[in-house]
């Protein structure tokens, strides 16, 4: 029998996990990481590290081909870094060695809440968490409550505040921009 657990106790114990203990505490340099760039599920962290392994193999296996199939390998590779440089996880499309030292990190550089601070829309990333989840931008037509999402370099042109939003509507009058048709709605 045991005794149920009181407030605080249950307070402390809320995010302990104790059938997968190993799991839910990750080691300091993971820990680090989703603090800096501010990732509130710990699977979308993992999902990135695996991404970023299996580019890292895949870059090693192209550049191991032997020269029997060096053009097989050129076509490869200038897909492999046309797709990542489309993506913004590298900067250039010069060489697999590029690949080879990709990170996860690179792929939370990527995140919607990373990108508005970068276009300067939020001051910090605390910030930029919050108006993404309370559905103050949209990307494209689509408005997005999910920080999780990656941004393609082709789409980040398209980040922007949703009209009804109160953001938008206070930068539209700090910058003395804002319509007297949008006063009326």
């Amino acid at each position: 029998m045991v005794r149920k657990l009181k407030y605080h106790e249950q307070k402390l114990l809320r995010r302990l996990d104790l059938v997968n203990w190993e799991a839910s505490g990750g080691n300091l340099a993971e820990v680090r990481a989703l603090r800096r760039y501010r990732v509130g599920r710990r699977e979308d962290y993992v999902q990135y590290k695996t991404l970023a392994r299996a580019v890292r193999t895949l870059a090693r296996r192209l550049r191991d081909l032997g020269p029997a199939s060096a053009a097989f390998r050129a076509r490869c590779a200038a897909a492999l870094l046309e797709k990542l440089h489309g993506l913004g996880l590298i900067n250039s499309r010069q060489s697999l060695a590029v690949c080879e030292t990709l990170s996860a990190a690179a792929f939370c550089r990527r995140r919607l809440p990373c990108l508005l601070v970068k276009l300067r829309m939020a001051q910090n990333l605390r910030h930029a968490v919050t108006f993404v989840e309370q559905g103050h931008v949209r990307v494209g037509p689509e408005v997005v409550t999910d920080p999780a999402l990656l941004v393609p370099r082709a789409v980040e042109d398209f980040i922007t505040w949703v009209d009804a939003s109160r953001l938008r509507q206070k930068v539209l009058d700090y910058n003395q921009e804002r319509d007297d048709f949008d006063l009326a709605a």
